[in-house]
């Protein structure tokens, strides 16, 4: 008797459920390098690098630990481009008697691994994702019949039921949330410590090669390539996060630097994505050095807000919104994406920063894409389906679980209020206010009109007049509304005029 155990490119885990429900003496362990899944929308080269390597560098590590691995390269003449057939494949190929494996993360997998049953005439078992702190059920009853579903009021729930930062039932330090200290700005001259970088070794250089080869017309640069592909690098980087950044991360959470492209962020998302770390571990390295007094509360906290509290809560929020949410689109928008999101020269100076960090790293931190990317494709009234594309292919973090509610809902409103309380708009303003970037730009942040004006200010007050009756009841926006009746009918007609000159340049 063979099993077959698929273990997909996010399942890097040596505690993965089907390995701990099989032994290697039974076991094929599959992994596979398909077309369709670097292709379905065109993926930044390091991304499809980070995952090719990853998963070569783990089927070695299940090799050494005494498994059967039948592994599928990309460029195997007999590989068939999908999943659906590889398993056929290997399954005729090793004799299977059955099939284990651990759901997808994504709706468009999950329901391809439906039909490995039927392709295979195999019993086929699909277990449970259990490397998350919260079950796709557990969110399901939390989220049943609320008009809104609180990210704040899921994050109090998950401190209980971990325990981390709680003194008995209450939090740590007497608050939940040190977001408030979270907004600062960075003092000139500051000097932020780089973040640990691995070099590629054989085996990622040869992939590198791969992707150069294949993958070459994708948006963005294979060169540079420096991320965890292994467990132990890693534990390394979280440990150089810990020691070196956490304990800024909080003041400068919210910041934007030209020129620095990590400021005291971790990069650990992609590793957790893939499996290399867990997201109970990364919490409590954190939470242990607030105790060993090394990283402040404030710090601590926020980081450990975005793992426990937002990386679980979206992941509840895919699975419960169903398969269709993805083709919401709330405020009826359907301009092309804008051809700078792809490259094309923009004389403003946060845009082409953002775009041209996502460009080198398969990386931007968060407030560059929610703020500043998503904050212009939502004014300018970009498709949001076309938005969620773009960020699934640019990030390296970027799984549909993950990455959808945070466009869909987060950034382009596009579900109407389902995850986020009001459309995270925004003028120059806020972009002024929190980086660095204005003082160097073409614009002049503090006009709203005229020929040196920030397009942004223009597109801030035309998306809220676009849009006034679908948000005017919203209690979050009614001093943005109030803002707007105070101009003159005069100047609200120059506003939205210097809104569609600059509309009609965009490519």
């Amino acid at each position: 008797m063979t099993i077959l155990v698929p273990i997909l490119g996010d399942q890097l885990s040596h505690t993965l459920a089907s390995l701990r429900a099989v032994t290697p003496a039974e076991a094929v362990v599959l992994m596979m390098e398909v077309a369709d899944e670097a292709t379905y929308v065109p993926h930044h080269p390091q991304k499809i690098a980070l995952f090719f390597s990853a998963m070569r560098h783990f089927a070695d590590e299940l090799r050494e630990q005494g498994w059967t691995v039948d592994y599928v390269r990309l460029d195997d003449p007999a590989n068939t481009g999908d999943f659906a057939g590889e398993v056929a494949r290997a399954a005729q190929h090793h004799s299977a008697t059955r099939i284990v494996t651990v759901a997808g993360g994504e709706w468009r997998v999950v329901e391809g691994q439906r039909d490995w049953a039927e392709r295979t005439r195999l019993p086929l078992t699909v277990l449970d994702d259990d490397r998350f702190l919260c079950t796709i059920e557990q969110f399901a009853g939390w989220a049943k019949g609320r008009k809104r579903m609180i990210m704040e009021d899921f994050y109090r729930i998950m401190r209980r039921q971990t325990g981390l930062l709680m003194d008995g039932d209450q939090p740590v330090g007497g608050q939940w949330n040190y977001d408030q200290e979270n907004r600062k700005s960075v003092p000139k001259g500051h000097r932020f410590t780089p973040p640990l970088r691995f070099a590629p070794d054989a085996i990622t250089t040869e992939v590198m090669a791969l992707v150069a080869g294949r993958f070459g017309n994708h948006f963005g640069s294979i060169d540079g390539f420096s991320w965890a592909v292994t467990r132990e690098q890693a534990l390394a980087a979280l440990a150089d996060f810990i020691t070196h950044r956490l304990v800024g991360f909080g003041d400068y959470q919210d910041a934007m630097v030209t020129g620095e492209d990590v400021l005291n962020h971790s990069l650990l998302a992609p590793a957790l994505n893939l499996g290399l770390l867990s997201p109970l571990e990364v919490c409590q390295a954190a939470e242990a050095a607030f105790h060993a007094g090394t990283a402040p509360l404030n710090a601590v906290e926020g980081f450990i807000r975005q793992i426990l509290g937002w990386r679980e809560y979206v992941r509840g929020l895919y699975w419960f919104a169903g398969p269709d949410y993805t083709a919401r689109n709330h405020l009826a928008a359907t301009r092309p994406l804008p051809a700078l999101f792809w490259g094309a020269p923009t004389d403003l100076k946060c845009l082409s920063q953002a775009v041209d960090a996502t460009r080198r790293n398969a990386m931007a931190h968060h407030i560059q894409r929610l703020m500043i990317l998503g904050n212009f494709a939502m004014l300018v009234g970009a498709d949001p389906g076309e938005v969620h594309r773009w960020y699934l292919a640019v990030y390296a973090d970027a799984l549909e679980w993950v990455e959808a509610p945070n466009v869909i809902g987060m950034s382009q409103f596009a579900d109407g209020g389902m995850m986020a309380t009001k459309p995270y708009a925004a003028g120059g303003a806020y972009v002024n206010r929190m980086s660095d970037h204005c003082k160097s730009c073409n614009y002049d942040v503090k006009q709203r009109t005229g020929p040196k004006a920030c397009p942004l200010n223009s597109l801030y007050w035309d998306f809220l007049a676009r849009h006034e009756e679908t948000l005017k009841n919203n209690q979050r926006l009614w001093r943005m509304y109030d803002g707007w009746r105070r101009f003159s009918a005069e100047e609200q007609v120059r506003i939205r005029e210097q809104a569609a000159r600059f509309l009609a340049t965009l490519a």
